[in-house]
């Protein structure tokens, strides 16, 4: 071990909700070591099982690591992940990409270089990006892609609501929803919601039908299913919305039906993409061996962060397969800035989603985010990752109980969120 070999002497967790919203808690990670000075930030996010990550990290993970070279990122990542024996899973995973993340960080400060420049130095200097937008009508939708078109994305992801339903995924609820919301909200307790997707595989084929009709080929459209659909009706879905040349169908099926990406891939053209939900690098390996997707949407807060990312790359990039990591604002500016870094690496990079809609109070805690400029998203290139937390801004703003939604068919039964 060399003189300079930062050794790790503590690891911080802090749970913080800067806007004191629904699904805005972040779980961030602090490693520190004997350097004077040198620390790190990682962000080991997850939401809804927040506070058990931050239990994972602190009783579990944390006293492996202290006195431990900070340097040895590999040798640790795989330490903490056979640590507990009954590995992997999203609390697990997201735990140890909160390390990695720091570790990293650690990594670049020590070393006087961005972490883009560790991994082999920027493929680009700009990332494609994103937007979402939802209405509870097709005209309202319409409008809200004509003025992201103003502002120059060339992407922009769609999402419309059922008629005959009070809620969807990522689209606005019904008053009377709203008003069920708030008052499990005000209890603690997951607001209950009804689904069902027949009609929805219904609509969005005269969706896209109509939007094509009024945008043409002027913007590159995404649709996110969020594996709310049956394998059967996400084999339909994918032939109906084949002659609307969509950038991508997003997240079809559920990782437990993976098999039936190999029908869909036989029988539709529509790009694929696939990812947000797995927990491990491994977990959706026959997607990229087989081609059956066409991108890797993974969260690299819940993959196990930047060693698992680029090694996920780096297997896609073999195959051809493009990188659009998952870009919500329910994961910290933190693994935001980690998502650029490797997306400025990564030859095989496909677009970087950068949709926050954070306000100000995200900047009292987080020294920087990532820029939107001209339907790209830029970041800042000092050390390491880029980014330093306010700790004591971020304990003004403590973890709020704000659970998804339990989503139900009509009849009661448990469905996906």
């Amino acid at each position: 071990m060399t003189a300079n070999s930062p050794l790790i002497t503590d690891v911080d967790v802090i749970v913080t909700n800067p806007m004191q919203v629904p699904l805005g808690n972040f779980a961030l990670v602090r490693i520190t070591t004997d350097q004077d000075g040198l620390y790190g930030w990682g962000d080991a996010t997850c939401s809804g099982s927040e506070m058990a990550v931050a239990a994972m990290i602190e009783e579990h993970l944390a006293p492996a690591l202290i006195g431990q070279p900070a340097g040895r990122i590999e040798q640790l990542w795989h330490t903490i992940f056979h640590l507990p024996y009954y590995r992997s899973g999203s609390v697990h995973l997201s735990a140890i990409s909160g390390i990695d993340m720091a570790l990293w960080d650690i990594k670049g400060k020590q070393a006087g270089l961005p972490v883009c420049e560790l991994l082999g130095g920027r493929v680009r200097d700009r990332m494609l990006t994103y937007r979402s937008v939802s209405g509870r009508t097709f005209d309202e939708v319409l409008e809200r892609v004509q003025e992201l078109r103003q502002a120059g994305y060339q992407v922009v992801k769609v999402q419309v609501a059922v008629p005959e339903l009070e809620a969807g995924y990522a689209v606005p609820a019904s008053d009377s929803q709203m008003e069920a919301n708030a008052e499990a909200f005000s209890r603690g307790v997951p607001p209950d919601e009804t689904w069902e997707p027949e009609p929805y595989t219904r609509l969005l084929p005269p969706f896209f039908e109509f939007l094509r009709k009024e945008l043409g080929d002027s913007v590159q459209l995404i649709h996110d299913v969020h594996e709310r659909v049956t394998p059967s009706q996400g084999l339909r879905l994918a032939c109906d919305l084949a002659p609307f040349n969509l950038f991508y169908l997003e997240d079809l099926l559920r990782p437990e039906h993976l098999d039936t990406f190999r029908l869909v891939r036989q029988q539709s053209p529509v790009p694929l993409a696939m990812g947000e939900v797995f927990c491990d690098p491994w977990q959706g390996q026959e997607l990229w061996f087989e081609h059956l997707v066409d991108y890797a949407r993974h969260d690299l807060a819940h993959i196990g962060g930047i060693t698992a990312a680029r090694k996920i790359a780096a297997v896609c990039e073999a195959r051809g397969i493009l990188t659009a990591w998952h870009g919500p604002g329910n994961i910290s500016p933190v693994t935001h800035m980690a998502n650029a870094h490797v997306s400025l690496a990564v030859p095989n990079f496909g677009i970087q989603e950068f949709d926050a809609n954070w306000d100000d109070r995200i900047e009292e805690v987080f020294s920087t985010v990532p820029a939107y400029a001209d339907g790209h998203v830029t970041v800042p290139l000092s050390t390491g990752l880029g980014i330093d937390v306010d700790i004591d801004a971020a304990r003004q703003h403590p973890y709020v109980r704000r659970m998804r939604p339990t989503v139900r068919r009509g009849d009661g039964t448990p469905w996906a969120y």
